[in-house]
């Protein structure tokens, strides 16, 4: 993992309350998933804190990672060490009792994590039908459901979304890759989208969308994003950026200065996006 002092610091001032809204953690002694897509990371929360502390992130959201399934104990762990400057984002079975998404309310969870990627061969109206059953889990808690989605599931997806009655965020820059055959009428129905219905963006991952390219290439969908509608917009650093621990996180973070040049813009991302999803009360 790169030393958090090593990290580009920021070339703009982040206002108070900023928030990294998707960073992961890994801990020995949890149970992880048969088989998992990558080996046990270097990404501790330490780690990540002091990241933070380097970078002036104030707040943040840690989201249930694959390699740990269903399985959310370090999540709640993290928020009890943290205390409530954190918010989680679990993955649920759908028949866990309503007691135990009670507790993990308590403890600052505030969004269920839908892994579209495990079910991108499903009907389309078998996958609606299971945002609607996930969402009914999720809204009368005041939760909301985070897409972790290939572009085609979001793309499929978009006709439906606008009339949700749940509350959605798109991980990623809605992962919509040229490689997997999306064009950029796709991108374009996403970013209208935000106009409409009840979804959010989250600008996190642009090396997996750049893939080989330099992340510079993305800047257009950034500034496209921003554009339509910042308020509905969250930034992530997507840490420990796997495989690459490498990575520069404020390089990453700093790209919010050519997407987002306006000020106000910046606070409706780093703040005021995070207040009303995750620390509302």
């Amino acid at each position: 993992m790169r030393a958090a002092r090593s990290n580009t610091a920021p070339r703009f001032a982040l206002p108070a309350g900023s928030c990294d809204a998707h960073f992961h953690v890994f801990e020995p002694g949890y149970p992880r998933v048969p088989n998992p897509q990558y080996t046990f990371p270097d990404a501790t929360l330490h780690q990540y804190l002091e990241l933070a502390g380097v970078l002036g992130i104030e707040r943040f959201v840690l989201v249930q990672p694959t390699y740990y399934g269903t399985d959310n104990s370090l999540t709640l762990e993290v928020l009890r060490q943290v205390g409530p400057r954190c918010r989680a984002v679990v993955r649920i079975e759908e028949d866990t009792p309503d007691a135990e998404l009670d507790r993990q309310h308590e403890l600052g969870v505030r969004a269920i994590r839908l892994d579209l990627f495990q079910r991108r061969d499903w009907p389309v109206a078998d996958l609606v039908e299971y945002v609607r059953r996930m969402g009914a889990r999720a809204t009368p808690r005041g939760w909301h459901l985070q897409f972790y989605a290939p572009g085609t599931v979001v793309r499929d997806l978009l006709p439906y979304l606008a009339d949700l009655e749940h509350r959605v965020v798109i991980d990623h820059m809605g992962y919509m890759l040229e490689s997997d055959g999306l064009t950029s009428a796709d991108f374009e129905r996403l970013v209208g989208l935000l106009a409409h219905g009840r979804c959010w963006v989250k600008l996190s991952g642009p090396y997996r969308i750049a893939k080989s390219k330099p992340l510079s290439s993305v800047e257009p969908l950034g500034r496209a994003l921003v554009a339509a509608r910042p308020d509905r917009l969250l930034w992530g650093s997507d840490w420990p950026h796997l495989p690459d621990g490498q990575r520069d996180t404020g390089e990453l973070l700093n790209l919010l200065a050519d997407w987002a040049p306006d000020e106000a813009d910046r606070h409706k991302i780093l703040v005021d996006s995070p207040n009303e999803l995750f620390f509302a009360d």
